[in-house]
Protein backbone atom coordinates (compact mmCIF):
# COMPACT_ATOMS: atom_id res chain seq x y z
CA UNK A 1 0.00 0.00 0.00
CA UNK A 2 2.93 2.23 0.63
CA UNK A 3 5.57 2.74 -2.07
CA UNK A 4 7.63 5.70 -0.03
CA UNK A 5 7.75 8.03 2.91
CA UNK A 6 9.21 11.49 2.56
CA UNK A 7 10.73 14.03 4.95
CA UNK A 8 12.10 17.11 4.68
CA UNK A 9 15.33 18.40 5.89
CA UNK A 10 16.87 22.07 6.28
CA UNK A 11 20.12 20.00 6.73
CA UNK A 12 20.75 18.26 4.38
CA UNK A 13 24.12 16.47 4.40
CA UNK A 14 23.75 15.77 7.84
CA UNK A 15 20.38 14.35 6.92
CA UNK A 16 21.87 12.05 4.91
CA UNK A 17 24.30 10.80 7.27
CA UNK A 18 22.57 9.83 10.21
CA UNK A 19 20.22 8.16 7.88
CA UNK A 20 22.72 5.99 6.32
CA UNK A 21 24.23 4.79 9.81
CA UNK A 22 20.30 4.38 11.24
CA UNK A 23 18.69 2.62 7.98
CA UNK A 24 21.94 0.76 7.28
CA UNK A 25 21.55 -0.70 11.19
CA UNK A 26 18.31 -1.64 9.88
CA UNK A 27 19.04 -3.44 6.38
CA UNK A 28 18.03 -1.11 4.13
CA UNK A 29 20.50 0.12 1.22
CA UNK A 30 20.53 3.31 -0.47
CA UNK A 31 18.48 2.73 -3.60
CA UNK A 32 19.60 6.09 -5.17
CA UNK A 33 20.68 9.68 -4.72
CA UNK A 34 20.27 13.20 -5.91
CA UNK A 35 21.91 16.75 -5.32
CA UNK A 36 18.00 17.28 -3.61
CA UNK A 37 16.99 13.73 -2.53
CA UNK A 38 18.00 10.69 -1.40
CA UNK A 39 16.25 6.98 -1.09
CA UNK A 40 16.60 3.82 1.06
CA UNK A 41 14.90 0.78 0.80
CA UNK A 42 14.81 -2.58 1.66
CA UNK A 43 14.41 -4.12 -2.05
CA UNK A 44 12.24 -3.88 -4.96
CA UNK A 45 8.15 -3.92 -3.94
CA UNK A 46 9.00 -2.65 -0.63
CA UNK A 47 8.37 0.95 0.88
CA UNK A 48 11.62 3.48 0.65
CA UNK A 49 12.25 6.20 2.83
CA UNK A 50 13.73 9.47 1.29
CA UNK A 51 14.78 12.29 2.77
CA UNK A 52 14.97 15.81 0.57
CA UNK A 53 15.30 19.20 0.42
CA UNK A 54 11.76 20.75 0.07
CA UNK A 55 10.69 21.39 -3.90
CA UNK A 56 9.68 24.40 -3.02
CA UNK A 57 13.16 25.67 -1.44
CA UNK A 58 11.40 27.17 1.40
CA UNK A 59 12.27 25.89 4.61
CA UNK A 60 11.55 22.25 5.21
CA UNK A 61 8.97 22.07 8.78
CA UNK A 62 7.50 19.58 10.47
CA UNK A 63 4.14 18.04 10.24
CA UNK A 64 1.69 18.49 13.66
CA UNK A 65 0.47 14.79 14.49
CA UNK A 66 2.90 13.61 11.54
CA UNK A 67 4.88 10.61 12.49
CA UNK A 68 6.38 7.40 10.17
CA UNK A 69 6.59 3.90 12.04
CA UNK A 70 9.31 1.67 11.30
CA UNK A 71 8.21 -2.04 11.91
CA UNK A 72 11.23 -3.86 13.47
CA UNK A 73 11.59 -7.62 14.18
CA UNK A 74 12.01 -7.50 17.94
CA UNK A 75 12.18 -5.26 21.25
CA UNK A 76 15.75 -5.57 22.06
CA UNK A 77 15.92 -4.34 18.06
CA UNK A 78 13.66 -1.31 18.57
CA UNK A 79 15.57 -0.73 22.28
CA UNK A 80 19.09 -0.63 19.92
CA UNK A 81 18.14 1.65 17.30
CA UNK A 82 16.15 4.29 19.49
CA UNK A 83 19.34 4.03 21.12
CA UNK A 84 21.31 4.56 18.06
CA UNK A 85 18.75 7.42 17.08
CA UNK A 86 20.15 9.23 20.74
CA UNK A 87 23.98 8.53 19.75
CA UNK A 88 23.41 10.28 16.08
CA UNK A 89 22.08 13.28 17.53
CA UNK A 90 18.07 12.35 17.41
CA UNK A 91 16.05 13.18 20.06
CA UNK A 92 13.84 10.65 22.30
CA UNK A 93 9.88 11.48 22.63
CA UNK A 94 9.18 8.21 24.45
CA UNK A 95 11.91 5.71 26.33
CA UNK A 96 11.20 2.19 24.37
CA UNK A 97 8.64 -0.03 26.23
CA UNK A 98 5.29 -1.78 26.25
CA UNK A 99 2.36 0.18 24.99
CA UNK A 100 -0.77 -1.77 25.47
CA UNK A 101 -1.11 -5.75 25.57
CA UNK A 102 0.44 -6.67 21.83
CA UNK A 103 3.37 -3.56 21.27
CA UNK A 104 6.56 -2.73 22.44
CA UNK A 105 7.86 0.94 20.89
CA UNK A 106 9.86 3.87 20.87
CA UNK A 107 9.47 7.28 19.90
CA UNK A 108 12.09 9.79 18.57
CA UNK A 109 12.74 12.64 16.66
CA UNK A 110 15.18 13.44 13.86
CA UNK A 111 17.62 16.09 13.51
CA UNK A 112 15.21 18.31 11.70
CA UNK A 113 12.43 17.38 14.18
CA UNK A 114 10.11 14.48 12.19
CA UNK A 115 8.65 12.58 14.25
CA UNK A 116 9.16 8.53 13.83
CA UNK A 117 7.96 5.55 16.02
CA UNK A 118 10.09 2.22 15.91
CA UNK A 119 7.27 -0.59 16.41
CA UNK A 120 7.26 -4.36 17.32
CA UNK A 121 3.92 -6.62 17.45
CA UNK A 122 4.33 -9.37 20.66
CA UNK A 123 2.18 -11.76 20.80
CA UNK A 124 0.19 -12.32 23.98
CA UNK A 125 2.34 -9.70 25.70
CA UNK A 126 5.20 -11.82 25.10
CA UNK A 127 8.30 -9.52 24.05
CA UNK A 128 10.48 -12.11 21.81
Amino acid sequence: MINYVMVGTNRFDAAVAFYDALLTAMGATRAYATEKNVGWGWGIGTPMFIVTRPFDQQQASVGNGAMVAFDVATTELVDALHAKVLALGGTSEGDPGPRGEHLYAGYWRDLDGNKFNFICYTQMGATA
